[in-house]
C-alpha cells in the first residue's frame, strides 16, 4: 500500500496545476477500490486549498463494466446530480472504464454547466513529469490544431498497413491536454495529450490496422494481433485478425446500428506516454481511432451508440490536404 507521503507529489500537480482549484470549489472525486488512496491523496490536496472535495466509491459499477461491454456506462442519479453540482469532477478509477463514462450524458451535462473534468492515469507516485513537460504537449496540440485548421481531408498511413482517407471539413478541433478547463470536454491527466475530431460519419474509406492497443477486447496492454477495420463510406464493413478481432467484432456487432461507424479520429501529442499503456492513445507518433459514438464529446459529431471503443496506430505518417505533418511518427510541424 502506497503512504500518502508517496502520492502528494503527484496529487499536487493534478489538483493545482491541471485542475487550478481554488478556495471554496465543490471538488467531486469519482473512485475505484483500486484508487482509493489515489483519490484521498487528492481530496487533502483540495481540501487544503479551501475546496469542498467528495468521494464516490463506483467500484461496483467498474467491475460490472469490465466485465461485460453490454453494462450501461450511465451513473445512478444521485452521482450524476453530485456532478452536475460540482465545480471539479477528478474520476479516478480503471482507466478503460473512465475512457468509456466519458461518453455519457452527466458527463456532457457537467461540461454544459461548466465543470472542470478529467480522468487521472496511473502511476501518480513515479510520474517523471514536469510543469515544462505540460506546456511542451500543450503547446504541440496547439501547432497541430493550426496546421489543420480549414482542412477537409487527412490521410494517414503505417508500416502496419494502415492507409485511410478521412474527411473532416466544418469539424472543429477537441483539444484534451493535462491543463483541464471549465466547460472543456472530459480527459485524461497529467500525462496525456491529444487534438481529436468528430470524422465525418459517412466519408472515411481505407483500411485501418489497430496495432498498439484496442478498448473493449479484454487485452490489456499491446495487442498480440493487430485488428484490420475495412472502412467504407464511414463504417468497418470488416473486422478481421486474430482472436482479439474475433471479440471486437463480437462487441460490435452485439450493440446498435451506429457501433461500426468511424466517429472519431485524434492525434496524439504527450512525449511522455509510453507504449502498450492504457494511455497510448494519448502518446506523439500514433493516431488512434474510435467506433461507435461521437455525439456526446466531439464538435459536430452526429453519431450515438453506447459504444466509443478506441484503438491506437503507431509509427503513423499523416497527410493533410496532401501536406505532411507527421513522418514516420514524428512532428515536423
Amino acid at each position: 500500500m502506497k503512504p500518502y507521503a508517496t502520492l502528494i507529489k503527484g496529487a499536487r500537480l493534478v489538483v493545482e496545476r491541471c485542475f487550478a482549484v481554488k478556495e471554496g470549489d465543490s471538488a467531486l472525486s469519482i473512485a475505484d477500490e483500486d484508487h482509493q488512496r489515489e483519490a484521498q491523496a487528492m481530496a487533502g490536496v483540495a481540501y487544503s486549498l479551501g475546496a469542498y472535495p467528495v468521494v464516490a466509491d463506483v467500484s461496483h459499477h467498474v467491475s460490472s463494466a469490465l466485465a461485460s461491454m453490454a453494462v450501461p456506462m450511465e451513473p445512478s442519479q444521485t452521482l450524476a446530480a453530485a456532478m452536475k453540482a460540482s465545480d471539479v469532477i477528478i474520476i479516478t478509477t480503471n482507466l478503460e472504464w473512465a475512457n468509456r463514462f466519458a461518453h455519457v450524458n452527466p458527463v456532457a451535462e457537467s461540461v454544459a454547466l461548466g465543470a472542470k473534468i478529467g480522468s487521472v492515469e496511473e502511476g501518480m507516485a513515479t510520474w517523471d513529469l514536469t510543469v515544462e513537460d505540460i506546456d511542451q504537449i500543450v503547446g504541440r496540440a496547439e501547432r497541430i490544431m493550426a496546421a489543420m485548421e480549414g482542412c477537409e481531408w487527412v490521410r494517414v498511413t503505417s508500416p502496419a498497413g494502415t492507409d485511410v482517407r478521412v474527411y473532416l471539413k466544418d469539424r472543429p478541433p477537441l483539444k484534451v491536454v493535462p491543463i483541464k478547463g471549465a466547460g472543456e470536454m472530459m480527459g485524461p491527466v497529467p500525462l496525456w495529450g491529444e487534438v481529436a475530431y468528430a470524422a465525418t460519419e459517412d466519408r472515411t474509406d481505407g483500411i485501418i490496422v489497430v496495432d498498439g492497443i484496442m478498448l473493449g477486447v479484454g487485452v490489456y496492454g499491446s495487442l498480440k494481433n493487430p485488428i484490420s477495420w475495412e472502412i467504407r463510406d464511414g463504417r468497418a464493413v470488416s473486422i478481421t485478425g486474430g482472436e482479439e478481432a474475433e471479440r471486437l467484432r463480437s462487441v460490435v456487432e452485439e450493440s446498435d446500428e451506429n457501433a461500426t461507424v468511424v466517429a472519431e479520429f485524434a492525434i496524439g501529442t504527450s512525449h511522455k506516454e509510453v507504449l502498450g499503456s492504457p494511455s497510448e492513445k494519448g502518446m506523439l507518433g500514433t493516431v488512434h481511432f474510435a467506433l461507435g459514438d461521437n455525439s456526446h464529446c466531439y464538435p459536430g459529431g452526429k453519431s450515438c451508440s453506447r459504444l466509443h471503443l478506441d484503438g491506437s496506430v503507431r509509427a503513423v505518417t499523416v497527410e493533410v490536404d496532401g501536406r505532411v505533418i507527421i513522418e514516420d511518427g514524428v512532428l515536423i510541424v
